[in-house]
């Protein structure tokens, strides 16, 4: 563990996709165990955790159908009912339980808690791969805040704050935020020596298809010219957006890593670019 001695007393933020929560025990021994192991190292962690697959599967149960611009969520209130349901429902229980069996203490709840994450609506704006016009996502929310010392005072009661993506503000207003987003916010505000964004992508790929195209790491220039040239597309688009844009905000380095070995969460975060894609400043 001799590479995370170095963070000791640092923050690391961990975001995880919600399809990572639909296999509990997988999710334990990967990215439950790194947490374990970030914990004994002395480090302090903070959890954020989407739920888009859940959320898609329960629309249709509900028969709504899933809107999806520029890999984002349009949310209109039936849909915001349905994060509430899964966020703050389903995937937080879930990952509490993964977290149980790997023997780290979760705390989980949601952004909208003590006001650790406030937020205002979006305005309509013009994004990456969503044409010319300026786009409205509906109930979408900016982070606007983060409540650092509350981070902090559930960490020094010994816990792991594992939060939903919903945040809101003082008048009780309620969004739904992209994980992504409440992730790198999170870390820039706390200071975070790392930011590990954690799916069943193994980093930023050369070839959508081709996981041997791994990019191990990645400048600020490299990425932008990686999205005006088609590499990164799709839903990768704002996930790498806002890992540049929390670079020049005081984040050190940003990992894109999968679970695949189990201990590649763990092994990305004692060597940059080993197991992922690392963004580093350039």
């Amino acid at each position: 563990m001799s590479g995370l001695s170095d963070f000791r007393g640092r923050w690391f933020v961990v975001k995880i996709g919600g399809e990572l929560a639909m296999d509990k025990p997988k999710l334990a021994s990967s990215v439950g165990a790194a947490v374990r192991a970030f914990l004994d190292a002395g480090i302090r962690v903070a959890v954020i955790h989407g739920g888009g697959p859940q959320a898609t599967e329960m629309q249709k149960r509900l028969g709504l159908q899933p809107t999806m611009v520029a890999g984002r969520r349009y949310t209109d209130e039936a849909t915001l009912e349905v994060m509430k349901m899964t966020l703050a429902g389903q995937v937080s229980v879930d990952v509490a339980s993964a977290f149980r069996i790997a023997g780290v203490p979760a705390l989980c709840t949601t952004g909208m808690s003590a006001g650790l994450i406030d937020a205002k609506r979006r305005p309509p704006k013009v994004m990456s791969g969503a044409g010319p016009d300026p786009v409205d996502l509906g109930l979408v929310g900016d982070v606007t805040g983060v409540n650092t010392e509350a981070f902090q005072r559930i960490s020094d009661a010994g816990f792991v704050p594992v939060l939903g993506s919903l945040s809101g503000d003082a008048q009780g207003n309620v969004f739904n935020v992209n994980a992504d987003t409440v992730a790198t916010r999170v870390a820039a505000k706390l200071g975070a020596a790392k930011l590990f964004l954690v799916s069943n992508v193994p980093g930023v790929l050369a070839n959508k298809d081709d996981p041997s195209t791994r990019l191990p790491t990645l400048t600020p220039a490299e990425a932008r010219a990686k999205i005006a040239s088609g590499v990164i597309q799709g839903g990768m688009i704002p996930k790498v957006e806002e890992s540049l844009e929390m670079l020049e905000e005081g984040i050190e380095a940003i990992h894109i890593v999968g679970i695949s070995p189990n201990d590649a969460v763990l092994r990305e975060a004692e060597k940059a670019g080993s197991q992922g894609t690392a963004f580093l400043r350039g």
